[in-house]
């Protein structure tokens, strides 16, 4: 097997991981844990992993970074992401927030200009125009059955977005191994205080074992992903993160009993087409650069 097929194969278990991870925080919050909660015990227990395999190797300067203020900056907006999105995924299907996560892709496109100061020509902002359209053909502000809870979900987009910026202004600076240290490690000392003034006990050994499960996935699927990108560029494995469109439908379905309704298909598929017109055309202009 080539390099470049093992690292697909690495991207496609990062974001089965993350797609389960998904489907265990919509489990908690669904046994009435607080969706603090379950974002603290994803982090901490990430916190937990990444001490025990990175500090044997590196010792405490894990934790020396060259840029601190980014480090702290991009956990923030991680965290707030993740929070929103399990408050979100108490009302709403995995198929509805994970369609709108897809856009993120889209807005740092949009956020790049003022922010990096990047050029975005005609043709991908008319692509990005498509994606949002795709959200309110998902969404359907004009139906009945709209929800203004998805509001929820969108700001979670948006953090993402923003941390995906950030991401690129950090980018080279520190290890993998700084990286993931700091973002669990700030994450779960900001959420634990929160965490534990609405701490709500598990009530089943189903919860017990997810509770494991979360923490260990969200370590797992960034460990993947890092392998992954030592084989291949970035932008070549960009794609595969719609894989989870897959993943998160059948584990809606099998799972929760919530199968994508015709809309959400549709407009995930706008978004989807919309991303990857985007990511070609950057492709093309890398190259032509």
């Amino acid at each position: 097997m080539s390099s470049l097929s093992f690292a697909y194969l690495l991207m496609l278990g990062a974001f089965a991981c993350f797609s389960c991870m998904d489907t265990s925080a919509k489990w908690l919050v669904g046994a009435a844990i607080p969706a603090l909660q379950v974002a603290w015990l994803r982090y901490m227990g990430h916190f937990i992993l990444n001490c025990l395999i990175y500090l044997p190797r590196h010792g405490v300067g894990i934790a020396h970074s060259n840029s601190p203020r980014l480090q702290f900056l991009r956990s923030g907006f991680l965290f707030t992401s993740t929070v929103l999105n399990f408050t979100a995924l108490q009302y709403l299907p995995l198929t509805i927030t994970i369609a709108i996560f897809f856009v993120a892709p889209l807005a740092v496109c949009l956020i790049s200009i003022p922010v990096l100061g990047e050029r975005v020509g005609f043709k991908r902002i008319l692509a990005i125009l498509t994606g949002f359209l795709g959200v309110l053909i998902i969404v359907r502000p004009w139906s009945a059955t709209f929800d203004p809870r998805v509001f929820i979900s969108i700001a979670a987009m948006l953090f993402a977005a923003g941390y995906f910026v950030i991401s690129r202004m950090a980018a080279g600076r520190d290890s993998n191994a700084t990286t993931q240290f700091y973002i669990s490690g700030i994450s779960a000392s900001v959420l634990g205080p929160l965490a534990l003034y609405h701490w709500v006990w598990p009530g089943s050994w189903q919860d017990w074992i997810v509770i494991v499960l979360i923490g260990s996935l969200g370590m797992i699927g960034h460990s993947l992903l890092s392998h992954a990108h030592r084989l291949a560029e970035a932008s070549v494995l960009a794609p595969t993160i719609y894989s989870q469109a897959v993943f998160i439908a059948i584990l809606s379905w099998v799972i929760f009993a919530q199968p994508p309704d015709a809309e959400t298909m549709l407009g995930t598929a706008v978004i989807i087409g919309s991303g990857l017109f985007v990511w070609y055309r950057e492709r093309q202009l890398n190259k032509q650069s």
